[in-house]
């Protein structure tokens, strides 16, 4: 079952896809968006392609965890998202997912427009992956529970 990782933003969204698997996310592309009708035309190609069964969309929380007029806006676009293509949809708190991506493409020495070219499909990257990681349950010996500072 794959899952697609999406970064909304109001001028691109960032494509993110998970392996069959569902245990890591690949970046996929960066759509410019133009209209809502179109935005969804491509993301149905998108699942068409990759055989998506789920959505996970970035919900831009303020840092204190409040929303805002971003994730209002996330929020109808998901609304939308649900209507056209009627796939399940979880949000998933995005904070910090443009800087963690950012950080990663300047440890790799990527030159600024480049940068600019993939970072938001990196935001739907860490951010498909911070769900994939949260659905995957412990193994024995590795939980919190199972924590002896004394071994």
């Amino acid at each position: 079952m794959r899952t697609l990782g999406l970064d909304v933003g109001t001028k691109t969204i960032g494509v993110a896809a998970s392996d069959a698997l569902g245990l890591t996310a690949q970046t996929v592309t960066t759509l410019r968006r133009t209209r809502l009708k179109d935005d969804l035309a491509a993301l149905a190609e998108l699942v068409r392609e990759y055989e998506v069964e789920r959505f996970v969309v970035g919900l831009p929380l303020n840092m204190d965890g409040t929303e805002g007029p971003r994730a209002e806006a996330t929020r109808r676009f998901v609304d939308a998202l649900t209507q056209a293509l009627g796939l399940p949809v979880e949000l998933w708190d995005e904070r910090l997912s443009t800087v963690a991506a950012q950080r990663t493409l300047l440890e790799a020495d990527l030159s600024r427009a480049k940068r600019r070219e993939v970072i938001d499909q990196m935001a739907a990257q860490f951010i498909l992956q911070g769900w994939l990681d949260a659905q995957r349950p412990l193994l024995p010996g590795h939980g919190d529970d199972d924590y002896d500072p004394d071994t």
